[in-house]
């Protein structure tokens, strides 16, 4: 929804925070040997068997869909272990917005070395990484603590 939102209307944003962000959708839905994607064809289309639905995927995927503008401070964070949106989807989306944005506000990747699908585990971990969040949004707002 982020990597679609920073496309489309990342203009009305000062930052956005970005968890485990599915943004490389072509590449997912076009490969079948990862175990998550057969399984979602139903709900999303198949791009290899169905033409009507590679463009309709491509039309909105947010890593295909990156453009010459200026985007807003984007905070990007994954999992290096995370089954469900493997780590270089955000890798490869932080790359080509930096390459591509014409602003100067900052576009971050976390990568949790030791995180899945749903973040830091054990409570402090757990707390550092939601201040970190915070952390950005208040920078990116320009609000002072």
């Amino acid at each position: 929804m982020i990597g679609a939102v920073a496309n489309r209307a990342g203009e009305l944003f000062s930052g956005l925070v970005a968890e485990v962000p599915f943004v490389d959708i072509l590449n997912t839905m076009l490969d079948a040997s990862l175990p998550l994607t057969p399984p979602e064809w139903p709900e999303w289309g198949n791009p290899i068997e169905s033409e009507e639905d590679f463009r309709t995927i491509l039309a909105y995927s947010p890593y295909d869909q990156v453009a010459q503008k200026a985007y807003p401070a984007i905070l990007a964070i994954a999992g290096l272990t995370d089954p469900r949106v493997t780590y270089w989807e955000p890798a490869k989306w932080v790359a080509r917005l930096r390459a591509s944005t014409t602003s100067d506000a900052p576009i971050f990747l976390k990568t949790n070395m030791g995180a899945g699908h749903g973040g830091a585990s054990g409570r402090f971990d757990r707390l550092r990484e939601v201040a970190l969040t915070y952390d950005f949004i208040l920078r990116a707002t320009g609000t002072s603590v």
